[in-house]
């Protein structure tokens, strides 16, 4: 396997990780709704959330997810530096999809030392982490397609 593919094959599998985690940290939103919902003695109105594990318990293992899929994005941008001083003769040239890049690793970067060392836990990281899921789904849609660069699709 070639570099630029195994590139491309790790930011594919570190993208499902975080669409994972994305899912999960909606789930854990609904949940820790539910469960208040409930201790506050209205009816369920969800009650096929309770087949769903804790909001608690989806937070930890979001993050956890998110740690190994931080490192392989980490991995992403590193790979496509070196790809880049390799066809270009550069390692950095402020493209679009670089920037969005490394603003998906900022964000992610962010979540993951306010989760580990600010005390951010239930709803806020969990919208941290939801966050930047949407920078990444911003970068394969809207900058692939709207924004000229050398990796856009735009006016194709």
């Amino acid at each position: 396997m070639n570099k630029p593919a195994m590139k491309k094959d790790v930011a594919v599998l570190a993208s499902s990780l975080f669409t994972i985690t994305f899912a999960m940290n909606v789930l854990q939103l609904v949940q820790h709704a539910r469960m208040d919902a409930l201790a506050a003695g209205k009816s369920d109105k969800l009650p096929f959330m309770r087949l769903v594990p804790g909001a608690a318990a989806l937070e930890n293992f979001a993050y956890r997810i998110n740690a190994v899929a931080f490192v392989m994005w980490t991995f992403t941008v590193m790979a496509g530096a070196i790809w880049a001083e390799a066809a270009w003769g550069r390692y950095w040239g402020w493209d679009t999809k670089e920037v969005w890049s490394f603003v998906i690793w900022v964000v992610y970067a962010g979540y993951l030392h306010a989760r580990a060392t600010g005390g951010w836990t239930g709803a806020r990281s969990a919208w941290l982490s939801i966050i930047g899921y949407l920078c990444l789904v911003f970068n394969f849609t809207v900058v692939n397609l709207y924004f000229n660069g050398l990796h856009s699709y735009a006016g194709v």
